[in-house]
């Protein structure tokens, strides 16, 4: 019984956040056309990209409690609302999704001072 609970926990807690990485936030809802739109045209592309490979995509819920490991500037209240996030503290984000070619140049230019986007530049 206990470990059917704890599985349960497991199974509904939001992703874990680790300390000392590089992540994009997703934060999303049910309904959210623009969330769909970025999932039907960017979902399946994302983690082959060198941005995937620095920032491996974590999706949270808008409205559940931000876990404590995080440093936002302020809650997200937009869906979708893309975050990234170096050793917990985020260092940019995207409100909505502006389409594919804008959210490639918007992600680009959060990426690109991060040390971990270099290193992936240089092994590509």
């Amino acid at each position: 019984m206990m470990t059917r609970i704890l599985a349960l926990i497991l199974l509904l807690s939001p992703p874990p956040v680790w300390a000392g990485e590089v992540q994009l936030l997703m934060f999303e809802e049910d309904g959210c056309y623009w969330c769909a739109k970025w999932n039907a045209e960017l979902a399946d592309i994302y983690p082959k990209t060198q941005e995937g490979r620095t920032a491996p995509l974590v999706r949270l819920d808008v409205h559940d409690p931000i876990p404590k490991t995080l440093t936002l500037k302020t809650r997200p209240v937009y869906t979708p609302t893309f975050i990234v996030i170096d050793d917990g503290q985020e260092v940019g984000r995207i409100e909505g999704y502006p389409g594919q070619d804008f959210f490639w140049g918007l992600l680009g230019r959060i990426l690109q001072p991060l040390p971990e986007f270099q290193t992936a530049k240089d092994a590509s």
